[in-house]
């Protein structure tokens, strides 16, 4: 599969790389290694030891790096090799490091031309900054494409019916939608009027079960597949400022091609205190539940069914809701392309 290289991917919670840590994680069909050095700054390198190919994650933490586990060869967060037991170290004992950065409570992780790695692409998910918000994380494992997450996400209309008695409500199909494009950020705005909402919606923000409100959720993507949900709702005629709302964050990174990494929280104030912290987590607990035994077994299920077939390929119906989901395939088909033209113009004039 063509991946988006020049652009910022998750590679984990920031707390998912301890002191410790040898983080061995897939990302866009490519091993790699995460840790921290001796400062406690995130390192990424390729998980593939250069010698005999060993994984560098069953090794160990050594001053200045990491130890393979194989004949002992040590390498710093740069990649390079610093120790050889066996005596010099050959020049090709180098190890494929990567750009990272810890920004948001997230690792961030550049795939491609590392000099044009800018930590100012990274979306604004300041929302998950620690001092400013308590950030109740989740992270599940999906047996399908990653776009097709950014699908669900980008048309919410499936609500309705996939997640009827937890997210869902009778008034999803009459839902006022918009979609807007600002640069390469796609935004999906979708708002009921009169809905009644599960309970569970009820309880989380703290509203008497049965009143009609007016319901938001607005999606905002940003390639490759990280989005920033503002989902919040009022008492019917009320304005957006009395109402409760929370942000939600959904990231997807690609694994391989039919496989995905799923990253996703609620956010409270600080400001809320404990209160905050408990809401947030009974929030992203309730949401675990649909999104684990609703969305990812329909993911997975579509993932099969489409196969090693192009989605295009497949001539997909289109519906209303797709809208915004449309918007954002074609603006990343797009930034694929281009860096694959870009990248053959280079080549040819090498």
């Amino acid at each position: 599969m063509t991946y988006l290289r020049n652009v910022w991917y998750v590679a984990a919670w920031d707390k998912e790389v301890g002191a410790d840590t040898l983080l061995n994680r897939t990302l866009l069909d490519e091993p790699v290694l995460l840790f921290r050095d001796d400062a406690g700054t995130v390192q990424a390198l390729s998980n593939r030891c250069p010698h005999r190919f060993a994984p560098l994650h069953m090794g160990r933490k050594v001053e200045g790096g990491v130890q393979c586990p194989y004949h002992g060869l040590q390498f710093n967060g740069q990649g390079q090799c610093i120790h050889n037991p066996q005596g010099n170290i050959p020049k090709a004992a180098v190890v494929k490091s990567y750009p990272v950065v810890e920004k948001h409570s997230l690792i961030w992780l550049w795939m491609g031309d590392a000099a044009r790695a800018d930590a100012a692409l990274i979306p604004d998910f300041s929302c998950m900054d620690p001092e400013r918000s308590y950030v109740a994380k989740r992270y599940l494992h999906v047996k399908a494409n990653y776009v097709l997450e950014t699908d669900n996400i980008m048309d919410l209309s499936h609500i309705q019916f996939l997640h009827p008695g937890t997210l869902g409500s009778g008034a999803v199909a009459d839902a006022i939608t918009s979609v807007e494009q600002k640069g390469n950020t796609v935004y999906s705005n979708r708002q009921t009027v009169g809905d009644i909402l599960p309970e569970f919606l009820y309880k989380q923000r703290r509203l008497p079960v049965g009143l009609p409100v007016d319901r938001w959720i607005d999606v905002r993507w940003d390639a490759p597949a990280s989005m920033l949900l503002k989902a919040g709702s009022v008492a019917t005629g009320r304005p957006r400022s009395e109402g409760v709302e929370n942000d939600v964050v959904h990231l997807f990174t690609p694994e391989t091609e039919k496989t995905s990494h799923y990253w996703f929280s609620v956010c409270n104030p600080v400001s809320m205190g404990e209160e905050g912290a408990q809401r947030a987590e009974e929030f992203v607990s309730g949401l675990q539940r649909p999104f684990t035994h609703e969305d990812l077994p329909m993911l997975e299920a579509q993932q099969a069914m489409i196969g090693d077939a192009d989605f295009w390929s497949l001539k997909p119906v289109l519906l209303a809701g797709d809208a915004g989901a449309v918007r954002a395939r074609r603006v990343l088909d797009k930034l694929i392309a281009d860096e694959r033209k870009d990248a053959e113009t280079a080549a040819h004039a090498a």
